[in-house]
């Protein structure tokens, strides 16, 4: 399983009116961390435009455990799980405070493979299984 990390701290724009981390701020940080990992597996923007492809959010969940506070240290990390191999995969997040490892957020994408141009399901492309697949610990294969 390839697990991809990303620093995080919280920024005063990410603080909120109860005095701690906003629960739209963490969204955000999966995103990007989502991107950077598949940029990390050779897969790119540009790269699901060339292939008419992208790995599309079904479904997203988010437990909010703990609160952050302005300035903490914490550690988002990303990982796949063995989808089908076809269509679909799962994208899980877990967010830890350094300080202490304690888990403040766990988080959970279904993703589905489209065809950009009309937004319907399609078969992920070979570079899609080379790179998502053999990350998620599958051989792709029927």
């Amino acid at each position: 399983m390839n697990r991809f990390t990303l620093a995080v701290r919280p920024q005063p724009e990410d603080i909120d009116g109860l005095n701690h981390t906003n629960n739209a701020v963490y969204v955000r940080w999966c995103e990007r961390i989502g991107w950077a990992h598949s940029e990390a597996l050779g897969l790119s923007l540009a790269d699901y435009h060339r292939l008419d492809r992208a790995m599309a959010i079904r479904r997203a969940e988010y437990d909010y455990l703990l609160p952050t506070l302005l300035g903490e240290d914490l550690t988002l990390t990303t990982w796949l799980t063995p989808g089908d191999g076809k269509l679909q995969m799962e994208r899980l997040f877990e967010l830890k405070r350094d300080g202490d490892g304690a888990p403040i957020m766990r988080g959970r994408w279904d993703l589905v493979c489209i065809e950009i141009a009309s937004g319907r399901p399609r078969r992920m492309p070979p570079e899609f299984v080379a790179a998502y697949v053999a990350a998620a610990g599958q051989s792709g294969h029927d």
